[in-house]
């Protein structure tokens, strides 16, 4: 048994954000497993991936990622387009992993810097700080600590599993691990991963949430509660920043379920199935995926009822007529 206890007090704040997102998520479960809702699935992982890259500086659109992964030519920064195919190849491994073993950690470490850092897989050997932009909040414990650090984070981890909600152990294991900061590079993307990992665990749905999304609209803030716990010396004000943006991305996702599973007819239905989330169509693109030759059949049974219905936007919405006009899935 390690001695080894992260400073934090459970609050009455965090209880309620628990009792939110449980809420939440059993709500969720009335929709059926995400699996059966592929385009929704991808789009949320496609989210992820590009966020929690834009927080560490990619350059690369959302369109951009979506590309790369689709396996159309980008034009960008070759690390940077590396950085996405690796992204993509340790969300898929979630469900291989133990996110309870540091051994695991470092191996999906290993697949997200593959090609891109020589220490992948490995601790770091120098040293380290946090930074928000130019800022440094905080310098990380020496190299020469980290391993036992990381050693006592994961036993301590592996005693208290079912004994902490996973909700509020997530959270602390995301600060601790920024505190420590393990690795030479990618340690922001491993501990926003590492959280999806551990939620996964508790309930499945996690694995196609876009919580990096919501940290990434939220980056400053996320940042300063990083901060603030550095200077109070516990991880509580973080803790409720996650749990608030966990308990705000659920309600998007239960809201993007909510039109997919509304009274909507099948011929909308089945154009929603051809389209991709934030993709732009034009009319004559979707009509070819329908096999449909008709413009007034298009625009009367499907476009038009998708408008209406708010699932589907137009990019110039002020001139529904123009040539450059595109059609969105929202």
């Amino acid at each position: 048994m390690t001695n080894y206890k992260p400073p934090y007090t459970i609050t009455n704040k965090m209880l309620k954000y628990v009792a939110s997102i449980s809420e939440k998520v059993g709500n969720l479960g009335s929709y059926g497993h995400l699996d059966t809702k592929p385009h929704l699935r991808k789009n949320n992982r496609i989210k992820s991936i590009h966020s929690s890259l834009k927080i560490e500086a990619n350059s690369l659109s959302l369109s951009e990622v979506r590309d790369v992964l689709n396996g159309r030519t980008v034009l960008g920064d070759r690390r940077e387009i590396q950085e996405v195919k690796n992204a993509y190849k340790a969300y898929e491994a979630i469900k291989k992993v133990n996110p309870y073993y540091v051994d695991d950690l470092k191996k999906i470490h290993g697949i997200m810097t593959a090609g891109i850092m020589h220490e992948s897989g490995d601790f770091r050997r120098g040293e380290e700080g946090v930074f928000s932009g130019e800022t440094c909040i905080f310098v990380a414990p020496p190299p020469n600590m980290v391993p036992e650090l990381m050693g006592d984070l994961f036993a301590w981890m592996r005693e208290n599993k079912d004994v902490i909600h996973p909700l509020i152990l997530s959270a602390i294991f995301h600060y601790e691990f920024v505190f420590i900061h393990p690795f030479a590079d990618g340690n922001g993307r491993m501990a926003r991963l590492w959280h999806t990992v551990l939620l996964y665990q508790w309930r499945d749905i996690f694995e196609y949430i876009p919580l990096e999304s919501q940290i990434e609209k939220f980056q400053g803030e996320y940042y300063s509660a990083i901060a603030t716990c550095h200077g109070n010396g516990n991880s509580d004000v973080f803790i409720e920043f996650m749990l608030e943006q966990i308990d705000k991305i659920l309600e998007e996702v239960t809201e993007q379920l909510n039109k997919a599973e509304s009274n909507i007819s099948e011929s909308v239905k089945r154009m929603l199935d051809v389209m991709e989330y934030d993709v732009p169509y034009t009319a004559v693109a979707i009509m070819g995926k329908l096999g449909i030759k008709s413009r007034e059949t298009f625009r009367k049974n499907y476009m038009n009822p998708a408008l209406e219905l708010g699932i589907v936007k137009m990019t110039i919405p002020d001139k529904p007529n123009s040539r450059n006009q595109r059609y969105v899935k929202r």
